[in-house]
């Protein structure tokens, strides 16, 4: 059965850009090449299906003298020995204390313990719960939410090829993160010589799932937009624009768009991917939302809202955050409830001076958008 949908425009703020390829919408998937894009960490060519690894989060907590030991996944086995094949190399095996650093690719070693209170802890790492800020008694231990190293999936990403290819990479996830969780029940190195912490739990109840895993992955990389205009590294990234302008790095600011409709800050961060790329991690400068990444180069009643606009695989990486996400996705409803005020197109007000200054104006005055960064 097909179900048809009326409006006069559409937002598409789904994970993965899924209004793209229905609609007909011209985008871009995976990475583009470098002589296409211009930028300094950009692919020797164009890889479609080389996306950032995704993540079956899980929260955890530890009931010290107690087994929570759970059945052993069915593909432990593989994952317990599994090499990532990324270039650089990873450093050995993806189980273990020991993973590339994002900023250097350096072997970066840290300890696992959660009984101790050791600042540098892969438990600690994204510790979100410490039983010390509650009552006695509330929580029998620290629970500690697992996005880590050790549960990116690298074999494949979720769009783009057959709904078989799907449900076998989410299922993939799913099943690396329990299988992970297995290994620092049983085979994990502990600092008194022994392996294992039975007592570590799962915690459904936080996560609000049957088993305790999250209720959906953690997707870093949708389809994009080919947008009005294409954000590059070259516009955010720290080390192109010294390539590009020269001068100072610590004077040196990111593109000024005149058609600005936010703001936004993070490092350019890339996953290792399921092409086969190690992390992609440097600095990013105070970056403003240009509003023609947010129109399409030729449809004109679909808006993205999230990580789908016109950036490139590289300046995802700094796009994709969730604060940043946020501030697109009110943009573009604040610009299609413009639109059908004032009965204009989206491209026609970015391309008119008094409409592209009207609407920024009310995103400022009316909404409390900060469309440029305070100098200091």
């Amino acid at each position: 059965m097909t179900i048809g949908f009326n409006a006069k425009y559409f937002l598409d703020a789904t994970e993965l850009g899924d209004l793209l390829p229905l609609t007909g919408c011209e985008f871009v998937s995976g990475s583009e090449a470098r002589d296409a894009t211009q930028e300094l960490h950009a692919s020797a060519t164009h890889r479609p299906d080389n996306v950032q690894a995704i993540t079956w989060c899980f929260a955890m907590e530890h009931c010290a003298g107690e087994d929570h030991t759970i059945e052993k996944p069915h593909d432990y086995a593989f994952w317990r020995d599994y090499v990532p094949p990324l270039t650089p190399p990873w450093t050995g095996k993806l189980f273990s204390l020991t993973a590339s650093h994002p900023h250097n690719l350096k072997e970066r070693t840290l300890a696992f313990d959660p009984e101790g209170e050791g600042k540098s802890d892969w438990f600690r790492y994204r510790r979100i719960l410490d039983r010390k800020n509650f009552a006695p008694g509330f929580l029998k231990g620290d629970v500690s939410l697992v996005n880590w190293p050790q549960n990116d999936y690298l074999p494949g990403g979720i769009f783009g090829g057959t709904p078989e290819d799907t449900r076998k990479h989410l299922d993939g996830a799913r099943q690396l993160s329990l299988a992970w969780f297995y290994w620092l029940q049983t085979e994990c190195p502990r600092p008194d010589g022994g392996t294992g912490w039975k007592g570590l739990r799962l915690r459904p109840d936080l996560m609000g799932t049957h088993d305790g895993l999250a209720k959906r992955p953690y997707i870093r990389e949708s389809r994009r937009i080919q947008a009005a205009f294409t954000v590059t590294e070259r516009h955010v990234g720290r080390d192109a624009r010294v390539a590009l302008i020269g001068g100072n790095a610590e004077e040196l600011t990111a593109e000024q768009f005149p058609d600005s409709v936010g703001i936004g800050y993070y490092r350019i961060d890339l996953h290792p991917s399921s092409g086969g790329d190690n992390y992609i991690d440097v600095s990013s400068l105070p970056f403003q939302i240009p509003l023609g990444a947010l129109i399409p180069e030729r449809v004109e009643n679909l808006l993205p809202a999230c990580k789908n606009i016109g950036t490139t695989h590289i300046t995802n990486g700094c796009f994709r955050l969730h604060p940043v996400e946020w501030t697109i996705g009110e943009a573009a409803g604040a610009l299609a409830a413009i639109c059908l005020d004032w009965k204009k197109t989206p491209r026609q007000v970015r391309n008119t001076p008094v409409l592209l200054a009207d609407f920024q104006k009310r995103l400022v005055n009316r909404l409390g958008f900060e469309l440029s960064w305070p100098e200091y």
